[in-house]
């Protein structure tokens, strides 16, 4: 009998409420529609390049010690309120701990090994994943602007003219990135609308062709604002920054068709820039180079007297000088 004359326990109400609790995270662990081959990438997708699977695991890493810490807080909460809780039958005022060097001392210097180790492991993948010494295979010159991505194929194409490395339209490339720059290569462009639609897929925006198992290396400029350049199964995403130019490079291993996307907001059409990557044989993208891509000047930052200024007329994006900005048309 409980002290207030109730037969009822008092541990009862606390045991059907662990097994509510329980049997909630059982039904949401079994109801995402995830097959148990994704679970150990904790939501991320497939990795399709040979630099993701180290993303992957520090992801990985990163939560298995996330779990160990919360778990660790959890049992410390749990043994507290289980084994020292006020006694039933005594009603004085437990002992009162001011303080306890020892234990003080640990909450600095535990707190402060967990953020070094995470700090090491974080900065030594992100040199790995940042390092451009390797000589590329392929340069893409991707250009954000809002709302859409041009893509400036740095490459001997037959048909091109021009040389990139001196090109004033690439002025926004530092000299440090044109030296990888194949030479007398006059390249081809691809350019986008928010309206763009891929004709097989029927995905929107353009299309970024990549050949598998080469080495490409993103030079990301912008036109206007920041933006930036996701391609979801590469694990990796990079800012766009008008003024400065980042690069990556990743090695495509598995062929198809893969979804890329803004993530910086960026305007009032910030959802609206996506586009697709197509990764096929290095042969097909040579014969892609030859006959789909467009052949001209490439898609450039321009001087600030020809800003973009687009304003929105229903849902199409139009420009005050369509004539002189790629991917604008006239209203």
């Amino acid at each position: 009998m409980s002290p207030n004359g109730s037969d009822r326990s008092p541990r009862r109400p606390m045991r059907r409420k662990l097994l509510q609790a329980l049997t909630a995270g059982l039904v949401l662990a079994t109801a995402t529609g995830c097959t148990y081959k994704d679970f150990p990438r904790l939501g991320m997708p497939t990795p399709v390049t040979e630099e993701a699977p180290r993303i992957l695991s520090l992801w990985q890493g990163s939560w298995a010690a996330a779990l160990a810490t919360g778990v660790l807080v959890w049992g410390l909460i749990l043994w507290a309120t289980i084994f020292h809780r006020r006694s039933r039958t005594k009603v004085e005022v437990p002992p009162q701990t001011r303080y306890n060097m020892p234990i003080e001392a640990l909450y600095t210097v535990v707190p402060l090994i967990i953020v070094s180790v995470l700090f090491y492991f974080t900065a030594r993948d992100e040199s790995k994943l940042l390092d451009l010494s390797k000589k590329p295979d392929v340069t893409v010159n991707v250009v954000g602007f809002q709302w859409s991505w041009g893509f400036n194929y740095i490459e001997n194409v037959d048909g091109s003219t021009g040389n990139a490395k001196t090109d004033k339209n690439l002025a926004a490339i530092p000299d440090r990135f044109k030296e990888a720059f194949p030479a007398n290569a006059g390249g081809v462009y691809d350019v986008g609308t928010p309206g763009t639609r891929n004709p097989q897929t029927n995905n929107p925006g353009p299309t970024l062709w990549l050949p598998k198992g080469k080495t490409v290396r993103f030079v990301l400029t912008s036109r206007d604002v920041i933006h930036s350049f996701w391609v979801v199964p590469f694990l990796m995403k990079q800012d766009v920054i008008p003024g400065h130019t980042n690069s990556f490079q990743v090695t495509p291993n598995r062929e198809g068709t893969f979804l890329g996307k803004c993530a910086e907001l960026c305007g009032v059409d910030h959802s609206r820039m996506l586009f697709n990557v197509k990764v096929v044989s290095p042969s097909a993208t040579s014969s892609i180079s030859r006959t789909s891509r467009r052949r001209g000047r490439p898609v450039t930052f321009p001087p600030a007297s020809r800003r973009r200024a687009t304003r929105r007329t229903g849902r199409r994006t139009t420009c005050e000088h369509p004539q002189r900005t790629p991917g604008c048309r006239r209203s």
